[in-house]
């Protein structure tokens, strides 16, 4: 059977659509576990935490306004003109899925439509308390029912592969970040009390990527913050650990090259090379000692690199490749 090539307009919003709302979800997350994170007398530090984790402090800037926790709040939910936001984010998901009419299902398009109007919605009294929380959960019901409905019913031809690897790439970029935000919220006080705030952390973020129940499947008996890192680091049973995003990327990647014979792959899976050695290269313990921030700055920096390479190799015009550029990508 012949295989047709799919156009690069049509491969590039398939993977910035997939980007999008993985995005959206994690945000979701992000901000579940920073309220439940926040301390007492530290909401607004715990808030800037997230500004910091995602590198917007020049676009939070911009508005003018104090970091206070309820500003943080609106402008990830609220503010359409942020561009790292919820609101700005779906609407570009949902704009490059009206490109990809001609390829997404019908069942696709109305639920994205759906969902959008839902985001558009969210009313200043949700941003508190247990609304907040109920708001994260749709959120992230909302982007979950997407990802049910794409599996079901999108064709997997190469499409399907861009789609995956904006999923992934995105994915494995916001486990790193998950991580990072329990680095920036330390908790002060006596050893013993800090530790038991540590630990009780470490259990939100994984609860915040859904892997509670899976982390002590395999975990032993009073586990250590090393253990939560190296599960979300490098278990490959895991779905939302960055080793299983570049095992897959790697897989999609390969299809691309195989199947349909898209040799402009080359490049991204020696990326993927650099990516695995660097995350298999040191013991977990020695990562934690030598600084747990910069070795996950230094996969996001990977991650980043790895997009440009699909990018530049398949798409019309890669704008993200910014030389230096450390926070979320997103579609010129």
């Amino acid at each position: 059977m012949k295989r047709n090539t799919l156009l690069a307009r049509y491969a590039e919003s398939l993977f910035w659509m997939g980007r999008y709302l993985e995005r959206v979800e994690n945000l979701a997350r992000l901000i579940d576990v920073t309220q439940n994170f926040e301390s007492p007398g530290r909401e607004a530090e715990s808030w800037f935490a997230m500004i910091r984790i995602n590198a917007d402090e020049e676009g939070f800037a911009k508005g003018g306004l104090p970091p206070t926790a309820d500003n943080v709040k609106r402008f990830y939910l609220l503010d359409r003109d942020n561009p790292t936001g919820i609101p700005a984010s779906l609407e570009a998901a949902r704009t490059n899925a009206r490109t990809l009419r001609p390829l997404i299902s019908t069942e696709m398009w109305m639920q994205m439509n759906v969902f959008h109007r839902d985001m558009l919605s969210i009313q200043e009294d949700e941003l508190h308390g247990d609304r907040l929380s109920r708001l994260c959960g749709r959120i992230k019901e909302g982007v979950q029912a997407h990802t049910g409905i794409t599996e079901g019913t999108f064709y997997r031809d190469q499409g399907w592969d861009f789609y995956q690897l904006g999923r992934l790439i995105e994915r494995a970029d916001q486990t790193t970040r998950l991580l990072d935000i329990r680095y920036h919220l330390l908790v002060p006080g006596e050893a013993a009390e800090r530790k038991l705030a540590e630990l009780t952390q470490w259990g939100g973020v994984l609860r915040a990527v859904a892997g509670y129940h899976a982390f002590r499947r395999v975990a032993p008996p009073g586990f250590e913050p090393v253990d939560v890192v190296g599960f979300l680091l490098r278990d490959t049973s895991f779905p939302r650990s960055v080793a299983l995003c570049v095992e897959q990327i790697e897989y999609h990647l390969g299809q691309l090259r195989s199947r349909y014979g898209l040799h402009g792959t080359v490049a991204a899976l020696e990326r993927v090379e650099e990516l695995r050695a660097g995350l298999i290269g040191r013991p977990i313990n020695t990562i934690i000692t030598d600084g747990l921030h910069h070795f996950l700055d230094g996969v996001q920096r990977d991650l980043i690199l790895l997009a440009a390479e699909i990018g530049t190799a398949f798409f019309r015009d890669w704008r993200p490749l910014a030389e230096g550029q450390s926070q979320s990508q997103s579609q010129g």
